[in-house]
């Protein structure tokens, strides 16, 4: 007995050592004392340009504050959290950092403190940030205006909360990691690569997650639900869902830049992510993320297309009635849109997907693409959440996916009430 009780001691003492190595080994020498003097302009401009191609300020920003101040909340399946006030106020932003505070912060996901950061926060993307970056964009940081502004305490459940149960995320999921160029690719492809893959951090949302908010790989782009907001992030390297492999180039960058292009529209949380980030980045940058994007392989062994569920005739029926009163104005008789303004329903991959949440939100909510310089006056679609009952979106849905060619299952009424409820 005395054995086996020292034996677990020396098993969870080894285990301890091991959790607090991954997090903390491997860190640089940190300077408390913050930079002196002003920050030079073409940093500040190039700290300037590297923030929207993060969208620092749209997480950074509660709505009607002030930039940057913080108190934004982040909802995640373990609580609340709210992001922290990167303004360089001393005394309740980051007035007092030093550039090795802020890198660690990056790199490592720790705060001045010490504290582990939660990775709502994507350092687990950020980490592949180059130092030069990451130190411009803090040199454009300390040329904000400083706001007094106390950052909101999270409210997380337990364990959640607590340092421990973080440490042992961190030590499962996550390491400090840097981008190197891949010789084999072209100079382009190597820049969208650190793009999408660090500043960008699309796979904070175009992937899958686990019960613990983790993904298998923290660049992948397989597509996933993002948390608590009843919309999925389609693949990016599935031709079936948002994969780009057989667009031209041209029209990716178009769809980054303009919210709008040929093979699609971006609605949802991806219209922010172009209002507030991509239409501003320079077109060298945004051409080198589509050749990055349109480069990415298939996923190994996609299932084929599953056969469309037998329609109940009169959910049909019923949905046909809808769509004549509704939606055929501007989507038209056969499904094939308005080009330029309407998108077609006739031959669409996110009308078809298999996920059918995006759907049900764009006619509950209402789909908005973004008003960009490229696209100033976008065509919407108004909501029907008080227009329709769920079953009514239920059938409308459902004819659409099993008409003009489209063949894909029906819409259920307890999908779009879950839907609607939350």
């Amino acid at each position: 007995m005395k054995r086996a009780l020292i034996a677990l001691v020396a098993g969870l003492a080894l285990l301890a050592a091991w959790i607090w190595s991954v997090n903390f080994r491997g860190e640089d020498d940190i300077h408390d004392a913050p930079p002196p003097g002003p920050v030079a302009a073409s940093v500040a401009q190039r700290g300037a340009y590297l923030a929207r191609a993060g969208n620092c300020m749209l997480c950074h920003t509660e709505r009607g504050g002030a930039d940057y101040a913080g108190g934004r909340p982040i909802d995640t399946p373990f609580g609340t959290l709210y992001a922290s006030n990167i303004t360089p106020d001393p005394a309740t932003g980051i007035g007092g950092w030093s550039v090795d505070h802020f890198w660690r912060a990056l790199h490592h996901g720790r705060s001045r403190d010490g504290r582990l950061l939660y990775p709502a926060f994507p350092y687990t993307n950020y980490t592949q940030v180059t130092r030069a970056d990451a130190d411009a964009l803090f040199g454009y940081l300390r040329t904000l205006k400083p706001v007094q502004r106390a950052n909101t305490q999270h409210r997380l459940r337990w364990p959640y909360s607590t340092q421990a149960a973080l440490a042992v995320w961190r030590a499962l999921y996550f390491r400090p990691g840097i981008h190197a160029d891949d010789a084999k690719h072209s100079a382009d492809w190597n820049r969208g690569a650190y793009l999408v893959q660090g500043l960008g951090h699309c796979s904070a949302c175009h992937t899958s997650r686990n019960a613990l908010g983790a993904s298998r790989d923290l660049l992948d782009l397989s597509g996933g639900m993002i948390p608590m907001q009843n919309w999925y992030a389609p693949s990016l390297a599935s031709p079936a869902e948002a994969g780009v492999a057989g667009w031209e180039v041209e029209h990716i960058t178009r769809l980054l830049q303009t919210g709008v292009a040929p093979g699609g529209t971006v609605l949802g949380p991806m219209a922010e992510v172009v209002l507030h980030s991509t239409q501003h980045l320079a077109p060298a940058d945004l051409r080198a993320m589509a050749v990055y994007l349109k480069a990415l392989p298939p996923p190994e062994g996609e299932p084929p297309a599953v056969a469309a569920a037998a329609t109940n005739t009169d959910i049909t029926e019923r949905g046909a009635r809808l769509y004549a009163d509704h939606c055929l104005q501007c989507h038209g008789a056969q499904g094939q849109g308005v080009p330029g303004a309407y998108p077609p329903l006739a031959g669409s991959r996110a009308v078809v997907l298999s996920t059918t949440s995006n759907l049900v939100q764009v006619v509950l909510a209402g789909g908005y693409p973004p008003a960009t310089a490229g696209n100033p006056r976008p065509f919407g679609m108004p909501p029907y959440a008080t227009v329709f009952s769920d079953a009514e979106v239920a059938a409308v849905l459902t004819y659409i996916r099993a008409s003009w060619g489209n063949r894909a299952a029906p819409v259920s009424e307890l999908s779009v009430a879950q839907q609607r409820g939350g």
